[in-house]
């Protein structure tokens, strides 16, 4: 094994990244450069709520040459993003800007496609939770009223940056699998279920795992951007989430996962997925992990809540130093309303504040007043729902869960963390914040040479490169 560099490419729902890994499993050692931060903006045009992939494509390959210019040793790029959207083709061209997955389109196509397949039976097909914004609802919208007739491919967000750098159309398993039509027992394209929506499975690409090599830069992106000769783009756990759980280092027969940043994902990684009718009940879902690992887990609305009412607020007033209202809100000793954080009013954008307020007088409690009374009441919701998932998770799956591991932005926020072990009752371990970019790094390396072995080798790393702050339930947190 010889010491490698790989670059990161992670794409969030509000900012993207671009960060060198140096691994060299050897040395024991793991350090990440962050060479760029981009914002990720949707934009309202007539058809709807879209993403603006050619502002974020242009971010990203100036981050890429950045990051080529720093080191020049870069083997390897891995590419990561947030799940269910994607791009339609018609040859190599892209049939518009994507659509967001917070667009209200989703709704009417709820109906049709249980419909066509009850609810139930696509359970047991692919396994996920219902959020109204999967992929095949999204398709169910375009094929009414979109550009689905036209397309001759369909690229999720990471495969369609994939191609952009190399030119191969495929489909990472991690992300596919977060579409509802990857039949959950095969982990292939379930065409028959496809064929029932009215969807042409043709434009569905061919299915790799991560790790899987997907070839050079085209040369005009090479010479472009000033790559090394050599570089290869590696498919990784491209669901940001896949690629946070691998820098998880935890041990998964006892331990419970929090991947926090406008989402927050809970669960646990098994070998099998649950699709029980409890399981469905409960609304949790089986998503695809690395080394065909199981994530089971339910999607929490996670500190979207908070940044969308921070920045309602600064619309109507002054920018807001957030340190210093997380610092206002750790020091309320008034009680404040734990509202349904899941709700899905609270999916949209918009005002989130008087969301909330609406919610509180519907439910017969007090609404927060100030800054600082929101910001505590959004806290304390999260850690609520945070506990009450993990519960859930462990009575579903049958993992006895001892440690509460916290990774990604939320991480940073003690306040989050200290309730979320107060109300689960268990010890948090918070970190690393870089869990999407290191588990990006960590499946380059491997695919390269420089690390070895299974998950928990990985992981294993991960714990000596990182010490997670640790926060006990009633008490101060230590590191």
């Amino acid at each position: 094994m010889t010491a490698g560099a790989a670059v990161a490419v992670d794409l969030g729902a509000t900012s993207g990244r671009v960060v060198v890994g140096h691994v060299d499993q050897a040395a024991g050692t793991l350090g990440l450069d962050h060479v760029a931060r981009f914002p990720n903006r949707p934009v309202r045009l007539a058809s709807g709520l879209h993403w603006d992939l050619t502002g974020l494509y242009r971010d990203l390959t100036y981050g890429l040459a950045d990051a080529f210019r720093r080191e020049p040793g870069v083997t390897s790029v891995g590419v990561d993003s947030w799940a269910v959207d994607y791009a339609l083709l018609r040859g190599d061209r892209l049939l518009g800007e994507p659509f967001h997955y917070r667009d209200g389109r989703n709704e009417a196509a709820v109906e049709a496609v249980h419909a066509r397949v009850p609810f139930e039976e696509l359970y047991r097909r692919n396994g996920l939770q219902f959020l109204p914004f999967t992929t095949v609802y999204q398709l169910a919208a375009e094929r009414t009223g979109g550009c689905l007739g036209l397309a001759d491919a369909l690229l999720l967000i990471p495969d369609l940056v994939g191609f952009q750098l190399t030119g191969a159309k495929v489909a990472e398993r991690t992300n596919a699998s977060t579409t509802g039509l990857l039949d959950i027992e095969t982990g292939e394209w379930d065409r028959e279920l496809a064929v029932r929506l009215g969807l042409d499975a043709s434009v569905l690409p061919r299915l790799v795992a991560p790790g899987t090599p997907l070839g050079g830069l085209r040369p005009e992106v090479a010479a472009e951007l000033g790559a090394p000769a050599g570089v290869r783009v590696v498919a990784v756990g491209s669901h940001d989430t896949a690629s946070a759980v691998v820098a998880v280092p935890m041990r998964p027969e006892a331990a419970a996962y929090i991947s926090c940043g406008t989402w927050g994902l809970v669960g646990v990684e098994l070998e099998r997925p649950v699709t029980t009718d409890a399981a469905r009940e409960a609304n949790f879902t089986n998503e695809g992990g690395v080394d065909g690992r199981t994530r089971f887990l339910r999607n929490v609305m996670g500190l979207w809540l908070l940044s969308e009412s921070v920045r309602r607020w600064e619309r109507d007033g002054p920018p807001i130093d957030l340190p210093e209202l997380l610092a206002q809100a750790a020091a309320v000793t008034t009680p404040v309303p734990v509202f349904d954080a899941n709700d899905p009013r609270f999916l949209a954008p918009g005002d989130l504040p008087g969301r909330i307020v609406r919610w509180c007088l519907e439910n017969g409690v007090a609404p927060p007043r100030s800054h600082a009374e929101f910001t505590r009441s959004i806290i304390e919701s999260l850690a609520e729902a945070f506990a009450n998932t993990v519960r859930t998770a462990s009575a579903l799956s049958g993992v006895d869960v001892e440690t509460v591991h916290l990774v990604g932005g939320g991480a940073l926020n003690t306040l989050l963390c200290q309730r979320t072990a107060d109300r689960t009752g268990l010890p948090v371990l918070a970190g690393p914040v870089e869990a999407t970019a290191i588990g990006n790094v960590l499946v380059q390396a491997r695919s390269t040479g420089s690390a070895k072995g299974d998950l928990e080798s990985l992981r294993s790393l991960v714990s000596r490169a990182f010490s997670p702050t640790r926060y006990d339930p009633g008490r101060p947190r230590e590191r």
